[in-house]
């Protein structure tokens, strides 16, 4: 049994101009132990579909599935109390920008508290020395003399460390990680990411990272999934994504990397995401896509077969090159 499945969820946003699809039926299966990664520009959907199966989203949101399965629990059908039971417990998040996550009213040491007060039965004195533990296995020098700063005494670095602790507390069995080294300095970055692997291997839980760095992706997961405009385009190990990416728009993120560059101009992807008014009719990458022809712009394609990646296009790519299998 999957950890976490999901089939077909979508994700419509209510607006004063009519509905905004943020989310087109992306499918998900994680294992318990997964490394995996959710890749894709802003606007992707990628933050905004972990949300929904985290029911984070407001009340705006219209949340539709197939399947919606955590640990053998159907989270559709789930009550809003006995899903505060799982979220935060067996399911945590880091979310970006820890400045503004944090609350600035409060202690760091009392935030991390509330989540141990809230999911699990220590006493006071249980729920200070565990707090204690969390800084100090996530790298916060000083740890008990810590937990009585507020935020905005910590570093962007230490703040970072401050929102995995608390999103360990109660050793979840899946933790997300939405861009968890946004605005954070390059050396920063490098031991944040560092100490995520780090605690994925020896807590065993498995990890989804959401980022737009294709660096940071080659570098740190098993397995990639990528989002373009909702929709799930391509997933693939990581390392036969970047040998030999199988959808147009993995290609072309891939070419944009600096460190890919063959001529004095670094590729870049030329157009934008399609918006709530500017869906085209068919593939939604068809715009911006140098292989798409008129049935590419006209019908929405299917997905191809598991060899070439499950990509959602007309005319996958193998080696480089247009294939001539129909999706599945």
């Amino acid at each position: 049994m999957s950890l976490l499945e999901i089939k077909n969820l979508t994700v419509e946003f209510r607006t004063a101009n009519g509905p905004f699809r943020a989310v087109d039926s992306v499918d998900m299966t994680v294992e318990a132990g997964d490394l995996r990664a959710i890749v894709g520009e802003s606007g992707s959907g990628k933050s905004v579909s972990m949300l929904a199966m985290m029911g984070l989203l407001p009340w705006t949101a219209n949340i539709t599935a197939d399947k919606m399965e955590f640990d053998g629990q159907d989270l559709l059908k789930m009550s809003a109390r006995d899903r505060r039971k799982i979220i935060g417990k067996d399911v945590s998040m880091i979310f970006q920008e820890p400045m503004s996550s944090l609350n600035p009213c409060y202690t760091v040491g009392r935030q991390i508290k509330e989540v141990l007060r809230q999911h699990t039965p220590l006493t006071r004195s249980e729920r200070q020395a565990r707090a204690v533990e969390l800084m100090d296995q996530v790298g916060i020098p000083d740890p008990a003399k810590r937990l009585s700063a507020f935020p905005h005494q910590l570093s962007g670095g230490m703040s970072q460390r401050v929102m995995i602790a608390m999103a360990l507390a109660c050793k979840p069995k899946l933790l997300i990680a939405d861009e968890p080294t946004t605005a954070l300095d390059v050396t920063i970055q490098a031991q944040i990411l560092d100490l995520l692997i780090d605690l994925q291997k020896t807590e065993g839980m498995a990890l989804i990272l959401i980022t737009h760095d294709m660096g940071v992706v080659a570098e740190t997961v098993d397995r990639v999934s990528v989002q373009y405009a909702g929709q799930r385009v391509e997933e693939q190990e990581v390392n036969a994504l970047f040998t030999d990416p199988h959808h147009p728009y993995t290609a072309a993120l891939l070419a944009a990397l600096p460190e890919r560059a063959t001529g004095k101009h670094l590729p870049t992807i030329a157009g934008v995401v399609p918006g709530q008014f500017d869906r085209p009719k068919g593939c939604l990458f068809s715009p911006r896509c140098a292989f798409a022809d008129d049935l590419c712009h006209s019908t929405q394609p299917g997905k191809a077969s598991a060899d070439l990646g499950e990509a959602l296009c007309h005319h996958p790519l193998k080696n480089g090159q247009p294939v001539s299998e129909e999706p599945a």
